[in-house]
């Protein structure tokens, strides 16, 4: 069963009848298997006019679909060998950030993302994939290592921001993002980022200061969530639909802006209908990306990304 946002209430009245109409046995009068192809088709037809033009609010939405493919799902359908590598050696294991080694068609690489969780248990547990201080320093770690071993990395961004609470800023949390970004200036080896879903605040950017930043065709990044920007422009959450329009946080407003460099088709209906045809679309894209690398010497590599990053403060965005 397919969770359904309330914009697709058309998308699941029209699967609830092809359900009832596979369950029904077969007449004389009707054929069923021609009825249920004619309303695929129109399924088909439905998915591609309701996708095809979706506001910044409903992708806003759809980048935080409850089915969509997370962090966990990637490392299963796409990644082999992984190997989880937790701490950051100064007070603790985060579980809103995951990173370990891993392979990738043949190819070493190291992974880190936010993980936000499929349930109740499971979001808990991460946090609903806001770190904490040491997911940041656990993150600088492991870019560290992979550059000692001349490993590219890459990372998988889906957070809403990164957690606010008083024992994250009692941690130092502004810190360990800053680091976090500086890591990502710094090191010497290919640095590849995939917006999966919400790309969120300091949270998001923390990981995404990359050589090549993609994101999939319905996730958002955006400097604030729509309802925290509504809150503090228009002091009301029932804003925020006006707010993801002016916060210009989808892939194709970003890709216009330069702020990244392409975007990753994802399947009929978005990633959550299809998450294994997803994982492969990223998987082949980041291939690309490393492959466009592959003869790039280090300092090559840093400098390219830190001119890349500073280029959008100097010339400003239109």
């Amino acid at each position: 069963m397919h969770n359904f946002l309330d914009f697709e209430k058309p998308i699941a009245e029209l699967e609830g009848k092809i359900e009832e109409l596979r369950h029904l046995t077969g007449n004389d009068e009707v054929n069923i298997a021609d009825e249920v192809a004619r309303l695929q088709d129109k399924l088909t037809k439905l998915l591609q006019g309701t996708y095809g033009k979706l506001t910044p609010w409903q992708k806003t939405q759809v980048a935080r679909h409850p089915d969509r493919p997370h962090f966990t799902d990637y490392i299963g359908h796409l990644f082999e060998d992984f190997t989880p590598l937790s701490g950051d050696r100064l007070f603790g294991e985060d579980e809103a950030i995951i990173g370990g080694l891993a392979r990738l068609q043949g190819r070493s690489v190291m992974v880190i993302g936010h993980e936000k969780g499929h349930d109740t248990e499971t979001r808990v547990k991460h946090n609903f994939g806001s770190a904490r201080p040491e997911g940041y320093r656990k993150a600088v770690r492991l870019m560290r290592m992979a550059e000692r071993f001349n490993i590219p990395v890459v990372t998988l961004v889906d957070t809403a921001g990164a957690f606010p609470g008083a024992d994250a800023e009692a941690r130092g949390q502004s810190e360990a993002i800053a680091r976090s970004i500086e890591t990502c200036l710094d090191i010497k080896v290919p640095l590849i980022s995939i917006v999966i879903g919400e790309g969120g605040s300091g949270g998001a950017i923390a990981l995404a200061v990359a050589n090549t930043v993609l994101m999939l065709e319905n996730s958002i990044y955006s400097v604030i969530s729509p309802e925290g920007c509504a809150s503090i422009l228009w002091r009301s959450g029932d804003e925020a639909k006006t707010a993801a329009e002016a916060l210009r946080l989808t892939a194709q407003d970003l890709l216009q802006l330069g702020v990244i460099d392409d975007i990753i088709p994802e399947p009929l209906g978005g990633a959550q209908r299809s998450p294994a045809e997803a994982c492969k679309r990223v998987g082949a894209a980041i291939i690309k990306a490393l492959e466009s690398m592959d003869d790039v010497e280090g300092g090559v590599l840093k400098a390219r990304r830190r001119d890349k990053f500073l280029e959008m403060g100097r010339k400003g965005l239109n």
